[in-house]
């Protein structure tokens, strides 16, 4: 009771008394009483620097000056708009994997130009609420591989190269999260675009013309004969071959391999080393 009545004189009803009379010891310390000077004496230094304080009514003034200036005026407008660039980058994360879901009906597999890709309204900007002025925008990426942030325009020319290039890939029905971002990975670090050595290359050539050739044979050799070439897929042989080669890396023993009559003839020589 008695530390109550010792500090009584703090009750928050005396706080206007106490501003002034601690403004009063503020601009000359004899102006107020002896056991006053002795208490605001005894107020703890901020870092142990002892300097004078800001008077209260200083204090108020600088308030009202920051509320009235007209960079008071556009905080609102500022959180507004950082609320507004929030929901757009949700927006744009669902964009993202809008194109991991349908970018493959944009895909360029047709060489010839005679198939015409679809509308899918999930890959337009609008249907998500995003327009052209946002394309200079700077937004996170969330898990899209390679790049962190980039401005819209910017993540939009790596989906479409990603996912409606001449790779089309439709893998987000995959129920295994694993399997799912094992893929993921390996199209979008690329951006749809692997990158192979010179000789890898060389390599590739090696086994489409191999398939060609026995392809050619077959039709100058046995023409009229009913067979069921694989004309068109000749990239089924690198495929295979390297399939067989990872396989074996792995420690695979023994490979049962079933397939439709196309090319099958090619496989047996290309594949199996069949004369």
């Amino acid at each position: 009771m008695h530390a109550l009545w010792s500090t009584s004189l703090l009750d928050g009803g005396n706080i206007s008394y106490l501003e002034a009379v601690y403004e009063a010891y503020l601009h000359d310390p004899d102006s107020v009483a002896r056991e006053w000077r002795q208490y605001f004496d005894q107020l703890p230094q901020v870092d142990g620097v002892s300097q004078p304080d800001l008077p209260p009514s200083r204090i108020r003034q600088q308030f009202y000056r920051f509320r009235s200036a007209p960079g008071a005026a556009r905080t609102a407008p500022a959180e507004s708009r950082s609320a507004e660039h929030e929901r757009k980058q949700i927006r744009v994360l669902q964009l993202i994997n809008a194109y991991r879901f349908r970018g493959h009906r944009h895909a360029q597999v047709d060489p010839l130009k005679r198939w015409e890709a679809p509308e899918i309204d999930e890959l337009k900007l609008e249907a998500h609420e995003l327009a052209e002025a946002d394309l200079d925008t700077v937004f996170q990426t969330g898990s899209l591989q390679g790049i962190d942030e980039a401005p819209l325009r910017d993540i939009l020319d790596v989906l479409r190269k990603t996912y409606c290039g001449s790779i089309g890939a439709e893998y987000m029905h995959i129920a295994d999260t694993g399997e799912k971002r094992w893929l993921q990975t390996r199209l979008e670090k690329p951006h749809g675009q692997p990158h192979f050595s010179p000789e890898r290359r060389r390599w590739l050539l090696e086994r489409i013309t191999g398939a060609e050739t026995i392809e050619r044979y077959m039709h100058a050799k046995y023409v009229g004969q009913k067979r069921f070439s694989l004309e068109g897929g000749e990239s089924l042989i690198p495929t295979l071959n390297e399939i067989v080669e990872r396989a074996g890396d792995q420690g695979a023993k023994e490979i049962v391999m079933g397939m439709a009559h196309r090319g099958r003839l090619n496989v047996l020589v290309n594949i199996l080393g069949k004369n």
